[in-house]
């Protein structure tokens, strides 16, 4: 179920991704195969938890420089259904913990599709400031970059 989204509070980019739904999902899933892909490269990414359950912990780091590793994602997931969904949120810790600074909820879809899979995501925001923000701090461009990152990964 994907909740009734608004242009007011939230953002979407999606793209056709040709390859099958089950190597997209494990892209996604894989700790050593998300860090390939989830930042805009050359940044990396670090997975420090990837509880794949609800309420379990997603942790990520990022090195913009190539130098230290800083916090990226503090968050959870919120459902994890196989080859198809996956929400997650900085708006609780593990375990349902209220995070500190609430941000987004992101609704990940994964769908067939005749070239292979539709893949789409979602932010969601409590309010149009923090809508905006994500817009102005590049949504389009940095979010576009990781799903095409994602999508070299997997057609190869």
């Amino acid at each position: 179920m994907v909740p009734s989204l608004t242009n007011e509070l939230d953002l979407t980019i999606s793209r056709i991704i040709k390859a099958p739904r089950s190597a997209v999902w494990d892209a996604w899933t894989d700790p050593a195969s998300f860090e390939q892909w989830w930042v805009p490269a050359p940044a990396k990414c670090r997975v420090l938890e990837m509880d794949l359950r609800p309420g379990g912990a997603f942790a990520t780091q990022i090195s913009e420089d190539g130098g230290e590793f800083a916090p990226h994602i503090n968050g959870c997931f919120l459902a994890v259904d196989h080859l198809e969904r996956i929400v997650f949120t900085n708006s609780l810790v593990a375990g349902w913990r209220p995070a500190e600074n609430p941000f987004m909820t992101a609704i990940i879809t994964l769908g067939d599709h005749p070239q292979g899979t539709e893949y789409v995501a979602h932010a969601m925001h409590k309010n149009n400031a923090d809508r905006n923000l994500h817009e102005e701090m590049g949504f389009a461009d940095g979010w576009g970059t990781v799903v095409a990152q994602l999508a070299a990964l997997v057609e190869r």
